[in-house]
């Protein structure tokens, strides 16, 4: 393996070899957007003679790794069994670390631990060096056997539920040094902010600087309980809907529909509207209306007959599609490439 020339000024300990990764306090906000082991030795050892770094100026991995770990277990002991420390280790580690940051990371009492605004800050970051440390060390391990590490995604309640959900049974059986990490919510997440790897979205996308990449189609039909087509009837044309009760989220008045293919707006409206899809679909389950809603979604109910599709003669729903979002283009991990490729198969064969 290449090693990295100490500067001229290089005390005689050579303390200019890094091991797996390492970060300087002046350049960790950089850290990821770009991957350590893509630099060249050569601009790797010439960046630490222009900053006139020694090993002191060096932050260690498991320094990093006690502060990660602390704030997703909650406490500096639990975080010190996962990493098989004791409290004093640990403690002492993390004291390290905020001696070379020069910022207090966390709040300690007895009982429990929580960031300081600085400590927010710098979190993602330093889950991005666990990552990318881990991405190195795959590197070294032929095919997709020596992948592993921990993929943060970001996707809706339903969807998380129903289709991500089941897929990472299966592709955590398959890859058993990958870890997963799921968060749910219907709401637009900040993903750079929160360290989320990708973003698993239906439909327009609104974020401003992110990549984007489509992973599949998303056909959507409005669907009614049988209850609810025998009382009012089944709408055969676009205009029906007008004279029908449709299940919305807040601030909705029209659904978009492809006709002939243009776009075109329909009026809609309803006496029930929630800001849950999941709560849409429930209500249509109870006979409060027509609902529109991913195939994905509605596919049991449909099968077991508590849910109808409706088909208009002059219009259809335009498929959104699924998305993964990114919060970069520099480099695309390999955890990440197996996963949205295993995602986007799941999704052509549920």
């Amino acid at each position: 393996m290449e090693k990295i020339s100490p500067c001229p000024s290089a005390p005689p300990d050579g303390a200019f070899v890094l091991r797996a990764m390492v970060v300087t306090r002046n350049s960790f906000s950089n850290m990821r957007r770009t991957p350590f082991w893509t630099f060249s030795f050569p601009v790797i050892s010439s960046a630490v003679c222009e900053a006139s770094l020694s090993s002191g100026d060096m932050i260690e991995l498991a320094d990093v790794a006690v502060l990660v770990e602390a704030t997703r277990r909650g406490s500096l002991s639990a975080a010190g069994r996962r990493l098989g420390l004791s409290p004093v280790a640990a403690s002492r580690r993390l004291a390290a670390l905020e001696a070379e940051l020069g910022v207090r990371l966390v709040h300690r009492t007895t009982r429990s631990l929580s960031l300081t605004p600085e400590g927010e800050a710098f979190l993602p970051h330093a889950e991005a060096m666990l990552d990318h440390a881990e991405e190195g060390r795959s590197a070294a391990v032929p095919g997709s056997l020596g992948v592993s590490g921990v993929i943060r995604i970001a996707a809706s309640v339903p969807f998380g539920r129903k289709v991500v959900t089941p897929m990472l049974a299966g592709f955590l059986r398959a890859h058993p040094r990958l870890r997963a990490e799921l968060r749910l919510s219907d709401e637009i997440v900040d993903i750079a902010a929160r360290g989320i790897d990708v973003a698993l979205r239906i439909g327009e996308l609104r974020d401003n600087g992110l990549i984007a990449r489509r992973l599949g189609g998303n056909p959507r039909h409005l669907y009614a309980a049988p209850a609810y087509l025998a009382e009012y009837g089944t709408p055969a044309l676009l205009e029906d809907l007008h004279h029908h009760q449709c299940l919305t989220t807040p601030g909705t008045t029209h659904w978009v529909f492809d006709r002939s293919g243009r776009s075109v707006r329909q009026a809609v409206s309803g006496r029930f509207v929630a800001d849950s899809v999941e709560a849409l679909l429930q209500a249509s389950l109870e006979g409060l209306g027509i609902v529109r809603l991913s195939e994905w979604n509605v596919r049991g109910d449909v099968e077991a007959g508590r849910l109808k599709s409706i088909a208009l003669a002059d219009a259809a729903l335009p498929d959104p599609g699924v998305w993964a979002v990114m919060p970069s283009r520099h480099h695309l991990p390999a955890k990440l490439r197996l996963f949205l490729d295993a995602l986007t198969e799941h999704l052509v064969t549920p």
